[in-house]
């Protein structure tokens, strides 16, 4: 396999390089005190804070092999955008330099390795970069192909978590479809958590209610991450289903 295709750390890493420096340059134009749309009660400053200590923590996660490292502090004075490219460097370094199958530490139900890290730092970079540039009004779509690997993440990884769905949440049926890479995705919610689907040993069951979901990759992820509203999107069936796939 091509290690840059999607699902290889090569790929997820091109991916963090090319939105982090997007971000970069997002974050340098507007007044560090601006607020963030997409981000309530957050100001460009949080936002840079926030992700460039998410890197922190990363690098010295997979630094750290099997352990879990402490929860980083962010600058105290005005060196922001130059602490922010230190630490995007030095992850972007370390992820590089990492074997994929390398033990380290992670939150889900993943295996606990170091390519878990690449993926999930590219779409949390994808995703604040799309907060960044709503800034000035200019937020682009994220990448098809990367997009449709978030939509999976979040059902895969963050749902399984209990992110989202509760025991309020309507049971039955979810088809998420990513018009502009063909890509369909199949969730069963249930009281206790979400299940995501083989379509290909399902058999549509006319008694389960479904909920039908279209859009981009990129419009289907950034509904799911809360940044969209379903408005953005085309909706069949129960909205209240989908709205339990939102992960903040």
């Amino acid at each position: 396999m091509d290690q840059t295709q999607a699902g290889s750390k090569d790929y997820w890493l091109a991916a963090v390089r090319r939105d982090g420096a997007a971000f970069r340059l997002a974050v340098s134009e507007p007044d560090a005190a601006a607020p963030v749309p997409s981000c309530p009660k957050w100001t460009v400053r949080d936002l840079i804070s926030h992700l460039g200590r998410v890197y922190v923590y990363v690098r010295g996660t997979v630094e750290g092999a099997g352990t879990q490292p402490s929860r980083p502090d962010g600058p105290t004075g005005d060196d922001l955008l130059p602490w922010f490219d230190e630490v995007f460097a030095a992850l972007v370094s370390r992820l590089d330099a990492t074997d994929p199958e390398t033990p380290a530490w992670n939150w889900s139900k993943q295996p606990n390795v170091a390519g878990f890290w690449s993926r999930r730092m590219a779409h949390e970079t994808a995703v604040h970069r799309w907060d960044a540039q709503m800034v000035t009004g200019m937020g682009h779509p994220l990448e098809p192909e990367l997009a449709a690997d978030g939509v999976s993440e979040v059902l895969d990884t963050l749902l399984p978590m209990g992110r989202g769905v509760n025991s309020t949440s309507p049971a039955g049926l979810v088809r998420l479809s990513a018009s502009d890479v063909g890509h369909t995705w199949l969730v069963r919610l249930r009281p206790e958590g979400v299940t995501l689907l083989d379509e290909a040993t399902v058999f549509d069951d006319a008694a389960e209610a479904q909920t039908g979901v279209d859009g981009t990759a990129s419009d289907l992820l950034l509904a799911l991450w809360g940044r969209l509203t379903p408005a953005a999107l085309t909706v069949a069936g129960d909205p209240d289903r989908f709205a339990a796939l939102v992960t903040s």
